[in-house]
């Protein structure tokens, strides 16, 4: 028994590692988008179907000898999926549809291996049941497992080594397993089959009321996932906070009856969903993290206490473990397929949060229906309830807004603001909670550059003192489109370059704005990730290259290492300047960028510029690099210039921290 619960602690501590390890590796292959994380959670749900399937099928179909060699000859084949990492053969261009490749990339890196992993749990339980009474423990054993390896991974695995040390860590030690798993197929070839199980087959209702419960906790991980890595950033750290959770209420749910009370996580889901409701209605883009990040958390874990709690208190006896499993895999595999692909496509916003809390309420009101009529009946009042609030949250964003769209890389709305005749009118395109440009029209401001783009913000800086007398046309170039606010800056004879990888914001910078339309210089749009299609290309000799890529107010890791950076210099005259915006209501980036420019040799400055309310200017932050003697002793630049105390931090291609930066 300590064999077997080994390898299912094993099993799962790697299953698990490898999510984040993976996940890290392919996100800078798709413009560093906060659905890289969904997508790739969507395939581990998947898989783990599968598995889940797989051993109910050779424990229900197979005699025992045969059940131990086809296993053996997966485990064998499995190897060849080692060492662990993406093939560069799979790095997609920047233009293919991104789900299907993603789905790809990680079947081809870790399809089979993950595979046998996620039997494991299912699968040696059922083995060691025809000696164990109750194999259930071995459940929280192996979800206790995969906690510690999601807690380890932000704190300790991630801030100490590599990433190509964790896939050599992580290859390792799936070939110890992969042997002990092989000898315990082995030993079990000649055992006999489990005697009939005395108590009733779990009835139609059951297997529904499974996959229900395991529905709306896996839906409610990903929709917390997603607002969270697209408001802050889509980095490890922030991935397994929701998971580690979803997994603690497994263990306690699984480990012992003493950690679920029914009636105090119903009434605390009760409280949890109403305050729900009232942060729908009465929404703040300007809550502070300290207090966002916590109340999530909080209301998630109360969630999936509730379900998995109720879960534990409805499973069968051992004999029907694997169809046990089989329903609450397939349940969290549909949350997924729901938050992942079927909102996307359904749903112009971000609306199924809200729409979810609604359905979880009213599965509470059903369950309880034969418990108490007085309940059943309040719980379908709190889920009417929740329904009006997201109708009212959902109208008033539809109402509000001018456009509102939605594809992998988020959602985007226009909204206009102020009156024509005032001379006060102005659009304003919102990525996420983020404002992403604006524009006035009908004034002489039309032609103005807001937001933080201003003519003394850091990019503004950079660009009108490289325009000299003897260097009157610029190469621009531009990571990120935006509403094409910088197009301002261009003149005749001059030449903007944007690179933009989502087809939604070059659609709405087109006709929703009109600085691409009146500028004067000639404009070009390349679509893809800007780090690939930089790759490709031929030394641009850029005046100015400018980095303002967030999705929402998420950062673009793979563009702060010193690999990117190192690139984007290489696009630009011995005399250009680098501009990368640092504004973020999070993660103090200032040390990232000036540490690069020190290993590149390229001096490093820091601009921040005041707010002008009249002309929709915003304060920004911006680091300048440059190698520029005239542009650095610049009066101009002098004064706007910032010293910061700087921590000594360095982030590559192979090593990135979030937790040492945030604010």
């Amino acid at each position: 028994m300590a064999t077997y619960a080994g390898a299912i602690f094993l099993s799962a501590f790697l299953l698990f590692l490898v999510q984040p390890v993976v996940a890290k590796m392919i996100v800078p292959w798709f413009g560093g988008s906060a659905a890289v994380w969904t997508t790739c959670l969507l395939f581990f749900q998947l898989i783990l179907l599968l598995g889940y399937g797989y051993a109910h099928w050779l424990v229900k179909h197979l005699d025992a000898r045969r059940q131990s060699l086809v296993h053996l000859c997966l485990l064998g084949a499995s190897l060849l999926w080692l060492p662990l990492g993406p093939a560069l053969s799979l790095k997609p261009t920047g233009v293919e549809e991104p789900i299907g490749r993603i789905l790809l990339v990680l079947g081809a890196t870790v399809g089979l291996p993950y595979f046998l992993l996620s039997t494991t749990g299912p699968l040696l339980q059922a083995w060691s049941a025809r000696s164990m009474a109750v194999p259930y423990r071995l459940y929280a054993l192996s979800n206790l497992a995969s906690l510690l390896a999601l807690v380890a991974y932000p704190f300790a695995i991630e801030p100490a080594i590599s990433l190509r040390a964790q896939c050599l860590v992580w290859t390792a030690l799936y070939v110890v397993w992969a042997a002990t798993a092989g000898w315990l197929a082995w030993q079990t070839r000649a055992a006999a089959a489990a005697p009939p199980s005395e108590e009733l087959a779990p009835s139609w209702q059951d297997q529904v009321t499974w996959a229900a419960l395991a529905f709306f906790p896996s839906a409610l991980l990903l929709a917390t996932s997603n607002h969270l890595s697209q408001n802050i950033a889509a980095i490890p750290f922030l991935w397994v906070l929701p998971l580690s959770i979803y997994l603690l209420s497994f263990v306690l749910t699984f480990d012992s009856s003493r950690f679920y009370h029914s009636q105090i996580f119903r009434w605390a889901l009760a409280i949890v969903l109403a305050g729900a409701g009232y942060y729908m209605v009465h929404e703040d883009a300007d809550h502070k993290l300290k207090v966002l990040l916590p109340a999530f958390l909080f209301g998630l874990w109360i969630a999936c206490m509730y379900g998995h709690g109720e879960l534990a208190r409805r499973k069968p006896a051992p004999a029907y473990l694997t169809s046990f499993y089989l329903m609450l895999s397939l349940g969290g595999a549909l949350g997924g397929l729901a938050i992942s692909i079927l909102a996307p496509m359904l749903l112009r916003g971000n609306y199924e949060l809200p729409i979810v809390l609604s359905g979880f309420a009213l599965l509470v009101a059903l369950l309880t229906i034969y418990e108490n009529w007085i309940i059943a009946t309040a719980w379908g009042a709190l889920a009417i309830y929740l329904a009006v609030a997201a109708s009212v949250y959902i109208r008033d964003l539809e109402s509000s807004s001018r456009v509102i769209t939605r594809n992998f890389f988020g959602t985007m709305r226009v909204r206009e603001s102020g009156k024509k005749e005032e001379g006060s009118l102005y659009r304003t395109l919102i990525h996420g909670t983020i404002n992403h440009g604006e524009q006035f029209f009908g004034n002489s401001l039309e032609t103005s550059p807001t937001t933080y783009y201003g003519l003394d913000s850091g990019v503004g800086l950079a660009i009108t003192k490289s325009r000299m007398p003897v260097h009157p046309n610029l190469r621009i170039g531009v990571i990120g489109l935006g509403v094409g606010t910088l197009a301002n800056y261009g003149q005749a004879g001059d030449t903007i370059r944007f690179y933009e990888i989502n087809p939604r914001i070059v659609e709405i910078a087109r006709s929703e704005f009109t600085y691409l339309r009146n500028c004067k210089a000639n404009v070009e749009i390349t679509m893809g990730d800007a780090r690939l299609s930089m790759e490709r290309e031929a030394p641009q000799n850029y005046d100015v290259l400018a980095v303002d890529a967030f999705s929402s107010d998420s950062i673009p890791v793979h563009l702060l290492t010193k690999e990117a950076v190192a690139l984007m210099v290489r696009h630009l005259r011995p005399n250009g300047i680098l501009a990368i915006h640092i504004s973020n209501k999070h993660l103090n980036l200032d040390p990232i960028v000036h540490r690069i420019g020190q290993e590149l040799q390229w001096t490093a400055l820091t601009v921040e510029n005041e707010e002008d309310q009249t002309l929709n200017v915003f304060s920004s932050d911006w680091v300048l690099l440059t190698r520029s003697a005239t542009f650095l002793h610049d009066p101009n630049v002098v004064r706007a210039k910032v010293d910061k105390k700087r921590a000594d931090v360095l982030w590559t291609d192979d090593y990135s921290n979030l937790l040492r930066i945030l604010k």
